[in-house]
């Protein structure tokens, strides 16, 4: 690659971020918000009284690692949301972002009592997961986190584009 491709270079994260994947990414999120908490003030706490006594310790503590985490991903969506709409700065909002820290992933959810646990209570837990990934990989993208790849006979094409993309989401279908 020359000095002239170098300059020429776009990043793609921060562009990626402020497009419609990420308003979807927003409304999804919020949307889940929405649901676990009707869900754990409502058919949620009805459904954990009948819980056998190891069940109920567990639903307690994954309920609040559950409500935990998306508080801490409402937070970082509405400030990427205020960076899009030009309400702060980007570097304002990694400020604040520095703040909020992302709890650790479990590596794998169970043991004792898990299985227990109401469907919907595991469903939203494993909704708040991927949302949880997906947030990160908008993370790393904007602050331009994208693996660089080695340099190939066809950088720069659409094919190695699309191949970065796909490093980057994990997710895109070709």
């Amino acid at each position: 690659m020359n000095d002239s491709q170098d300059k020429a270079a776009i990043a793609l994260g921060p562009r990626i971020v402020a497009s419609g994947g990420f308003t979807l990414l927003y409304r999804e999120g919020m949307s889940l918000i929405e649901d676990v908490a009707a869900y754990l003030d409502g058919d949620g706490r009805a459904e954990s009284r009948g819980l056998p006594r190891e069940a109920s310790f567990v639903y307690a503590t994954e309920s609040m690692r559950l409500t935990t985490r998306l508080m801490q991903l409402a937070s970082w969506l509405l400030l990427q949301r205020a960076v899009n709409e030009g309400e702060i700065t980007t570097e304002n909002a990694r400020l604040e972002k520095e703040k909020v820290k992302f709890s650790a992933t479990p590596d794998q959810r169970g043991g004792p009592g898990y299985d227990d646990l109401p469907e919907r209570l595991r469903a939203y837990i494993a909704q708040g997961d991927r949302l949880f990934d997906r947030v990160q990989q908008f993370d790393k993208l904007e602050r331009g986190g994208i693996a660089e790849a080695a340099p190939a006979a066809n950088e720069g094409s659409i094919g190695d584009q699309l191949a970065r993309l796909r490093a980057a989401f994990g997710r895109l279908q070709s």
